[in-house]
This record gives structure tokens, sequence and C-alpha cells, in this order.
């Protein structure tokens, strides 16, 4: 993990996306942050608390598994919460949009 203090999120997103590099991880945080969207709605929508509940479950569970599992890195999550989660709904609409690819060229 860098020791690095980043002073936004725009300093931090490069950052971000170097931890980020397996396609498995980045398909993995795709699945995660799309799941934590569609349980924010369906609790929303349905009043049902349970869902909020899950969402941490889903976000993390499947980000945590790339990069344990795929990346072999500490998530930046312990050190950067809030750039951390900011950036996981950028880089999930990057990929939906295709601004960034699932498959990183080294």
């Amino acid at each position: 993990m860098s020791e690095k203090k980043f002073k936004s999120l725009k300093e931090f997103y490069p950052f971000y996306l170097s931890e980020h590099i397996n396609t498995t991880s980045r398909i993995l945080h795709f699945i995660g942050t799309g799941l934590v969207l569609l349980a924010f709605f369906t609790g929303f929508l349905f009043h049902d608390w349970r869902f909020f509940l899950a969402m941490p479950l889903l976000g993390y569970g499947f980000a945590w598994v790339g990069h344990f599992f795929f990346e072999k890195n500490k998530p930046a999550t312990f050190q950067y919460p809030g750039y951390c989660l900011a950036s996981d709904f950028i880089l999930f609409y990057d990929l939906l949009t295709g601004k960034q690819s699932f498959v990183v060229k080294k």
C-alpha cells in the first residue's frame, strides 16, 4: 500500500485504478457494486431494511475476494474509506460506459 497521502478524489482515482488491474477482480468489483445498487433500490422500493443491511456484505464481499485472491493486495478501503467508496462507483460507471475496460493492458 502506498504511504502517499491523497488530498482529493481526482488525485486518488489513478492510484485506485492501479490497485485494480486484474480482470477477474474488476468483474467482481463490478458485480458487487451492481448488487449494492440493486439492494439499495430494492430496499427503498419495498421498504425492507434487510436489503440495506446486505449492501456492505455484497459490496465488500465481492471486492475483497477480488483483492485477496486475484489482485493479491490489501484493499485501500482501510486507509481511504471515503475515496474508495466513491472510486468504486466511478469505476462501475466507467466500466458500464466503456471508459474503462475490464481487461487492463499492461
